[in-house]
């Protein structure tokens, strides 16, 4: 298994781009497009390496503009942009039968690459994702949570997840001061929700597996169930003992539920 960082010049509507991604593969396996949520890249570094370890897979892992050092130009401020650049990457690197996975806000803007029903995807899958509203269960914010509050939130076993800002080095502080920021800017004015996008969900055409943690206190599975039936025919599964992010508190529970719906939905699959 091989992982290799990469750099492409995009163009999309707004302007250009240089977009920095990582690739784990071995050999010539089925394509995954990983997106991570606001605590940035290395939130899905583990589960790439893993995916691409345990099955034949070729896993694509892009850092959002802003996020882990990466530069963000001023006219990229929202998720449907954001979406319509990680399309543009899959048209840039030809590939075709590629499974889409996103957590917390890399979920979100899962949920609007589906949107854009570019037929280079095959299949979505979106873990604990953000983005839509529903009212009695907010996404709690992120912006008015101290770091250690917001993993209290996030994982089933808090103990073992917990994080300590105190530990940080200074690189990783000003790393996780440039994610924040970051954040803010993509979450736009209604903290982690689009109005409109529960609605507009009702237009996706592609296969979606809704997949979530059962014990997650940032986005609760009452939001998540409302998240899978705003999606025609999407699939509903409950992680258990795990919270907002499993790909890394249980991620060996994660993998072959993610891997079974890409072969399920995919148009061509390694060795058939």
């Amino acid at each position: 298994m091989t992982s290799t960082a990469h750099t492409l010049t995009l163009t999309v509507d707004s302007g250009d781009i240089d977009l920095h991604f990582s690739i784990d593969e071995r050999g010539e396996g089925h394509s995954f497009l990983l997106l991570h949520g606001g605590g940035g890249p290395q939130t899905v570094a583990g589960f790439a390496g893993f995916l691409a370890g345990q099955r034949p897979a070729r896993v694509i892992t892009p850092v959002h503009p802003g996020f882990g050092g990466a530069d963000r130009p001023d006219w990229l401020t929202d998720v449907p942009t954001l979406a319509q650049l990680y399309v543009r990457l899959l048209d840039e690197l030809g590939l075709s039968d590629v499974t889409v996975v996103g957590n917390s806000i890399g979920g979100w803007i899962a949920a609007e690459m589906a949107l854009l029903g570019s037929d280079r995807i095959s299949s979505v899958v979106l873990v604990n994702a953000a983005g839509i509203h529903v009212p009695g269960h907010p996404v709690a914010d992120p912006f008015t949570l101290t770091p250690t509050e917001l993993s209290a939130l996030s994982f089933h076993d808090v103990e073992k997840f917990r994080i300590d800002p105190s530990t940080f080095s200074d690189e990783q502080r000003a790393a996780a001061v440039a994610n924040r920021a970051a954040l803010q800017v993509y979450s736009g004015p209604h903290a982690m929700a689009d109005p409109t996008l529960r609605e507009r969900l009702a237009k996706v055409t592609h296969p979606v597996l809704v997949a979530w943690g059962e014990s997650d206190q940032v986005t609760d599975t009452a939001y998540g169930r409302a998240y899978a039936a705003a999606v025609p025919g999407a699939r509903f599964e409950l992680l258990l003992r795990t919270g907002h992010m499993p790909q890394i508190e249980t991620p060996e529970q994660l993998l072959p539920m993610v891997w079974d719906f890409a072969e399920t939905h995919a148009t061509h699959w390694p060795n058939d």
